[in-house]
């Protein structure tokens, strides 16, 4: 095989997680007994409970709230072994059909359960506040006050269970079909068929010219699946608008917005906030064409680690890092980090078949949220390591608010996982003396913190711009697809960095666009709330980790505004995002100095 395209061991070639704490196995009878509690279950609460939910007082609503929420959870239990024992078996199809006849399972119970939030919403608005101000309600108060926020968008029980099918054999599927299509793809490189993930990784590779090849090996092999995957896209695009429409949604983000308890307006504020300082992109990656004596510097050059600056860190190393960053802001908290590496909670490995890409699963509050990432030993692994660490004891501390409330909105559930990164490049930071790697390490972090801000805003507005196309025009081609990609990603860089052919095809093989749209915008959003939260950390650490210990075992149970209040922050301040952003330059402005001296 040619030199440079092998990854080295690392350890994590068996780091794989245990699926056993919950259930034994695919084939585990408990499968099929859970689902057929929850069905019976769901049976009896649809019976005790349509005739008459607005006339119970507050003390039998609880008690309501708490039935509904047992077969949730043991629907969301099934779900949860059947999602991970797929992810890391794509290529298996029995695997994807165990997943699919969970889906449809799930989907007849919850059907059941459909009357519930239309009769809620019924309720008149004075006899709803008097039973939300009853104590017996507080642990459900928000739950059922922010249910109350889509009563103008909801169907009628029969419309609703109808829309609720059409997603297992639509939108489900196509979502499938897209994760199914690029875990089975290969790119070939240099004599070797390499995976998405691996091909991904070798961007980040020191030599300039396996980058070149790993890029344009990604752009043929996109290329030749364009007509799966973008018909993928133009069914998801098509099916959002249907669904949109049929729920009286005013834009395409209407309902994102509302599951993320926040105000067209702030998302407004947000994207102009970024977007207004896109220059800052331009002027880092300048000083990086520079640091690499690069000229044009290409898109593949854009994670390329600086020269005398990278280095690898094995699974062992890893651990001992990003445990001992979370540790030290709190022992409470990195004694929790440690079980997901000790108890088995963390799949690492690369392997056929294995999704690309990373997560956080929070399972139910009965278990414990296990993570998934695909580990090759380069710091930006070591950081997604610390950020998916961070979803999990972020899952974790929240499991006491009970499995509805313990789910926060994407505007908060992103916050534990950037500090986390954030508290690791410290650690990383403190513990390496080579000025060279000191610069590269920074470099990193630079460039991290704009992927997560610049680039995913980036993609937020290519977001917009597609579905509004989608709407107005009617179905997409790759060429225009393309058009509307490079349109929004060229503005962030200006003239700093040239795009390779090929990268107009990479919007295709972003996930977050089939299965979560209106999704990144909260990764803006969490890293700058997090930029704040370290702020205040700094000036004031031994009273900041209470509140913020706080702040993460909330959950969702409050809306963000109060939940980040718990840690000193005012989501109101309209100063907030231009504070952080301020941040972010001053990042900059230290690779400018430690350039100078290298």
């Amino acid at each position: 095989m040619m030199k440079g395209v092998n990854q080295a061991a690392t350890g994590a070639e068996q780091i794989h997680w245990r699926l056993g704490d919950l259930y034994a196995g695919v084939d585990d009878p408990r499968l099929t007994e859970d689902m057929r509690w929850a069905d019976s279950a769901a049976a009896r609460f649809a019976e005790v409970y349509r005739p008459g939910l607005g006339d119970l007082d507050a003390a039998q609503l609880a008690t309501a709230m708490a039935q509904l929420e047992a077969v949730r959870q043991r629907i969301g239990r099934v779900g949860a072994f059947r999602y991970l024992s797929y992810v890391t078996h794509a290529d298996q199809p029995a695997y994807g059909a165990a997943l699919q006849a969970y889906e449809e399972a799930a989907t007849a119970i919850q059907n059941r359960l459909i009357f519930f939030d239309i009769a809620w919403n019924a309720v008149a608005d004075s006899r709803a506040e008097s039973l939300l101000a009853d104590p017996a309600l507080a642990h459900w108060a928000h739950l059922l006050r922010n249910w109350r926020r889509y009563r103008d968008h909801l169907r009628s029980e029969s419309e609703e269970q109808i829309l609720s099918e059409k997603r297992v054999t639509g939108r489900a599927l196509w979502e499938r079909l897209f994760d199914e299509t690029l875990t089975e793809m290969r790119f070939p490189l240099r004599g070797k068929q390499m995976t998405e993930q691996e091909v991904l990784t070798l961007l980040s590779d020191p030599d300039r010219e396996l980058r070149r090849d790993a890029a344009e090996s990604l752009s043929k092999g996109l290329e030749g699946r364009l007509h799966t995957l973008t018909t993928c896209f133009n069914a998801i695009l098509a099916d959002k608008a249907l669904d949109d429409r049929l729920h009286r949604y005013p834009h395409w983000l209407s309902d994102r917005n509302l599951s993320n308890e926040i105000s067209d307006k702030m998302v407004e504020a947000l994207e102009q906030t970024v977007v207004g300082r896109y220059g800052l992109v331009a002027r880092y990656y300048r000083l990086k064409a520079k640091l690499l004596n690069v000229s044009p510097l290409m898109d593949y050059d854009r994670y390329a680690p600086l020269p005398g600056g990278e280095r690898r860190y094995d699974w062992t190393e890893c651990q001992r890092i990003v445990l001992a960053a979370v540790t030290d802001f709190s022992p409470e908290l990195g004694a929790i980090g440690r079980r997901f590496f000790d108890d088995g909670w963390i799949d690492a490995a690369l392997a056929p078949g294995k999704r690309g890409g990373a997560f956080a699963h929070p399972v139910t509050p009965d278990v414990h949220p296990y993570l998934m990432v695909n580990y090759t030993g380069t710091v930006r692994d070591v950081m997604t390591v610390a950020h998916e660490l961070g979803h999990g004891i972020h899952q974790y501390l929240a499991r006491e608010q009970g499995h509805m409330n313990a789910d926060t909105p994407l505007t908060t559930a992103e916050t534990a996982s950037v500090f986390g990164e954030m508290l690791t490049f410290g650690q990383l930071m403190r513990e390496e003396q080579d000025p060279r790697r000191r610069l590269g390490l920074l470099c990193g972090k630079i460039e991290d913190t704009f992927a997560t801000v610049f680039r995913q805003m980036a993609m937020h507005r290519f977001e917009e711009v597609m579905h509004g196309a989608r709407r107005a025009e009617g179905e997409l081609s790759k060429e225009r697809l393309a058009e509307l990609w490079m349109q929004t990603q060229t503005e962030q860089f200006a003239d700093s960095i040239q795009f390779s052919p090929g990268y107009r095809w990479w919007w295709s093989y972003i996930s977050h666009f089939i299965g979560s749209p209106g999704y990144v915008y909260a990764y803006a959003f969490g890293e700058l709330l997090t930029l704040a939260l370290i702020q205040r950390y700094r000036a004031a650490p031994a009273d900041f980790v209470p509140g913020y210990i706080a702040m993460l075992k909330l959950g969702g149970s409050k809306a963000p505004a109060e939940v980040v209040a718990a840690a000193g922050i005012d989501l109101e301040d309209p100063e907030i995002w231009s504070r952080a952003l301020d941040y972010m330059a001053g990042m900059v402005d230290e690779a400018e100095k430690l350039a100078e001296v290298r």
